[in-house]
């Protein structure tokens, strides 16, 4: 059963393959387009923004569910722990700043900086989450403040005006399979594969189940590239209720609903699914980065009955402070990776490696900027 009615990913899927005769040359165009914006910043036809530090940027080739968060979120963790300090720069997607660019609070308002930006202030309290959609701006605004030890851009792939020194591209299977060079809108992409020569490595989201063909596609679709390639997943660790006071390894076996609003509910089904060892009940969508208010949770409690319900993180931060929502529990994961294709290293090795090279780089450039 699901909730309000909403657009799937396989109903989009199945527009664009009725219209695909019409959508294919409008790819085509879109995608030039895009190399033509990406060719102008190359040659310096138009300036970019470049700090005398390390710039990272977490991006991927289409829209929807890669994980770019969760990944942002595994290099804040290896950050803190060497006590590296970062300045995240975000768009803040669904926000509405009160003022720009805004340095995110952990106690700043879901609707004013968004879901994701304010999940990673809560959890990585060494970094500076700052939400502007013009990163050109909100990049020497934070770096003049707060001296950064190296900058996180968040969903920066196709975002230009910053430059970057290591450009992490999240794929999906979907991506190395099916929807392989598919630009929108006759598919999920916003670049042509072309733009994959400018990655510094690939990481790939693995989804709950099984993927035979994963391993094949990774080699066939990306080899001409000659970059690492990484797996990773989301495993879950365990449950906790939204207001923080309880954690519990599972649900007992009881019936519970998922509501979230995700890119894509169904893989926070079966990810659930697999964790609990049974199906949701029901699952309740909502948009991506929905604005949970009073009358959805009238509607959750009415479809739940008396079950259990079970959200992600980047619901909770949005149901934290709604009374009625304390009950529900948080799915809590961690990433995880796999198994890698050219790849000498595991990511953190490979990752560190590059990441001090950058670092002994910038070192004497930032200390002219003191002098």
């Amino acid at each position: 059963m699901w909730g309000r009615p909403c657009i799937l990913p396989m109903d989009i899927a199945e527009l664009q393959r009725c219209l695909k005769p019409a959508l294919i040359p409008l790819g085509a165009l879109y995608g030039q387009a895009m190399r033509l914006r990406r060719w102008a910043y190359e040659a310096a036809h138009v300036a970019s923004w470049r700090p005398n530090c390390p710039v990272v940027s977490v991006g991927n080739i289409g829209w929807g569910g890669s994980g770019k968060t969760p990944l942002c979120g595994h290099i804040l963790r290896w950050a803190g722990k060497r006590e590296e300090h970062a300045i995240v720069l975000t768009r803040g997607y669904g926000a509405k700043p009160h003022r720009l660019p805004l340095l995110v609070s952990r106690t700043e308002n879901p609707a004013s900086c968004g879901d994701e930006p304010l999940l990673l202030a809560r959890s990585h309290p060494l970094a500076r989450v700052v939400v502007d959609p013009k990163r050109k701006r909100s990049g020497p605004w934070a770096y003049e403040r707060f001296d950064p030890d190296f900058v996180l851009l968040d969903d920066g792939f196709q975002h230009l005006p910053v430059a970057r020194d290591i450009d992490l591209v999240l794929l999906t299977p979907h991506d190395l399979g099916q929807g392989w060079n598919r630009v929108c809108p006759a598919g999920t992409w916003r670049e042509g594969e072309a733009a994959l020569s400018r990655a510094t490595a690939f990481c790939v989201k693995v989804l709950p189940g099984r993927q035979p063909d994963l391993g094949e596609n990774i080699k066939h679709r990306l080899a001409r590239f000659e970059r690492p390639v990484y797996t990773f997943a989301l495993k879950p660790k365990g449950l906790m209720r939204v207001d923080g006071t309880v954690r519990a390894p599972d649900l007992g076996g009881e019936d519970y609903v998922l509501a979230t609003g995700i890119a894509d509910p169904a893989q926070a089904a079966r990810t659930a699914e697999s964790f609990l060892g049974r199906a949701p009940r029901a699952v309740l969508p909502f948009a991506d980065h929905h604005a949970f208010g009073a009358q959805d949770l009238l509607r959750i409690h009415a479809l739940a009955a008396g079950a259990h319900v079970l959200v992600t993180a980047k619901d909770a931060v949005k149901l934290a402070k709604l009374p009625g929502a304390e009950a529900f529990w948080v799915l809590r994961t961690e990433l995880a990776f796999g198994p890698s294709t050219f790849a000498e290293t595991p990511f953190d090795q490979w990752f560190a490696a590059r990441f001090d090279e950058l670092a002994a780089h910038y070192r004497p450039l930032a200390a002219q900027e003191l002098v």
